[in-house]
């Protein structure tokens, strides 16, 4: 019986090689970087193809890269080209680049297939497109194409997991755009690993990043993460890829949320917005009337504030719900709102504003599915929690923006004078703000500015 090829073992960070797996890399005591691969079987290949290259003529082998000054070097402007969805392209920058490779990361089902599919439509006019599914058949992708009223006359479809495969068919296909769904279908055949360990998605991912480099093939990779953050998922590709895209979202809920966690060609401070219909994902071009619809008048516990996601001034409820409890240790929870940064603001309330909220239970949700990570939307979580402690609705034309502090008072956000055009543009004519403001503040026409220096004053005016 053929002995087996040796499997040698090594770490992804430093390259240390090891005769056996671990948990930790004994030389730069990195964990969870240790990977497999059958060397010995690579370099066989490896001297039999410059053998073979040296008999057939090909002389030496080709001189080695030699480092060149900066001034030296070549700058060209990328080449982008539209998807066809104009969310999509304001998170990647303007549009995907060419020879770029992008990974798509999301929850199973949260709509990451339906989004590649729509923008072949846009694409197959001008390029040619290879969608490689590992998941679904060609007759699966044809009706679902046909679901989304997607023609797709220069669309190539390709059912296949094996990555050597992949590759001969681009190799004779030469797409100018390559999406493969997903990442952690495709699988090596010289790894012993199955389909979607860590080892597998590095290499195909790997040899995707040469194949886009050398052929200038931009690719879209499709990644599955769950909620508990799979080591095999996207996470350990981010530095790899050129681009990083989250789709996230409720399924339940129909609205999703595009975000770019790395660009290395854009900004990473955009977000797209879609809607799940029944024909596909909707472009939604002003979320703050999305994100507002709906709101409920005359109600305690809810408040508008204003935060920026980028370049663009998004409108966000922030409801929130204080109840006794009879319990010795009262219930906290936040849903799109940092738990920390709202035991943090439970606290001041307490203490600054002169609320006893430490004997209830508290409740904060953003509508929408969105997710507040700025300091301007504590004034509104505060304007919230009161309005719910004291049973007091907050008027509705009303929004509150600003941070709060550890002694009650309340600090400036920038991109003040953006925020307030779009709080006046959707209707609202009240805005509460802190009395200090960086730089010259105009107000605009028809919004009243209410500015206060703490959360006692805050509380005073509007409730």
């Amino acid at each position: 019986m053929a002995a087996k090829s040796k499997i040698l073992f090594y770490c992804t960070e430093c390259g240390n090689e090891l005769p056996k797996w671990a948990g930790q890399c004994p030389a730069c005591h990195a964990w969870n970087t240790i990977v497999e691969r059958p060397a010995e079987p690579k370099k066989k290949a490896a001297s039999a193809s410059m053998a073979a290259g040296a008999r057939s003529g090909g002389g030496a082998l080709p001189p080695l890269r030699q480092p060149k000054l900066l001034s030296q070097v070549e700058t060209t402007h990328e080449l982008r080209f539209e998807t066809g969805m104009n969310e999509l392209d304001r998170v990647l920058g303007g549009g995907a680049v060419k020879g770029s490779l992008v990974l798509v990361g999301g929850a199973p089902g949260i709509g990451k297939s339906t989004l590649m599919l729509q923008i072949c439509d846009t694409l197959c006019r001008f390029a040619k497109v290879l969608y490689v599914s590992g998941e679904e058949s060609e007759r699966q992708i044809k009706l679902r194409a046909e679901r989304l009223h997607i023609g797709g006359e220069g669309l190539y479809l390709l059912s296949e997991t094996n990555l050597e495969d992949v590759l001969e068919a681009v190799s004779g296909l030469q797409p100018d755009i390559l999406i493969v769904d997903s990442i952690q279908t495709l699988y090596n055949g010289d790894l012993s690993t199955a389909p979607g360990s860590v080892g597998q998605v590095k290499d195909c991912t790997m040899t995707l990043m040469q194949l886009s480099k050398g052929q200038g093939i931009t690719v879209f990779v499709i990644g599955h993460v769950n909620k508990e953050g799979s080591i095999a998922g996207p996470k350990v590709l981010e530095h790899m890829v050129d681009c990083v895209l989250y789709f996230e979202g409720e399924q339940q809920n129909s609205y999703r949320i595009l975000r770019a966690a790395k660009n290395r060609f854009g900004a990473t401070n955009e977000i797209g917005v879609f809607e799940m219909a029944d024909d596909g994902l909707a472009e939604v071009p002003n979320p703050s009337e999305m994100l507002l619809s709906g709101r409920p008048t005359d109600t305690p516990g809810t408040c508008v504030t204003c935060v920026m996601e980028g370049v663009r001034p998004v409108l966000a409820e922030v409801q929130a719900l204080l109840t006794p409890t009879s319990f010795n240790v009262p219930r906290r929870t936040s849903n799109g709102f940092d738990f920390n940064r709202a035991m943090l603001l439970l606290a001041v309330l307490e203490k600054r504003g002169g609320l006893m909220v430490g004997s209830c239970d508290a409740y904060i949700n953003v509508i929408g599915g969105l997710s507040l990570d700025e300091p301007a939307a504590d004034l509104a979580t505060i304007m919230a929690l009161a309005s719910s402690f004291r049973d007091r609705p907050v008027p509705s034309d009303l929004t509150a923006i600003g941070e709060v502090g550890l002694t009650g008072e309340l600090r400036s956000v920038n991109a003040l004078g953006q925020r307030l055009s779009e709080v006046r543009r959707l209707g609202f004519t009240k805005c509460l703000i802190p009395a200090r403001s960086s730089g010259k503040l105009s107000e605009p026409e028809g919004l009243q500015l209410i500015r206060v220096k703490n959360i006692r004053e805050a509380l005073a005016a509007i409730l």
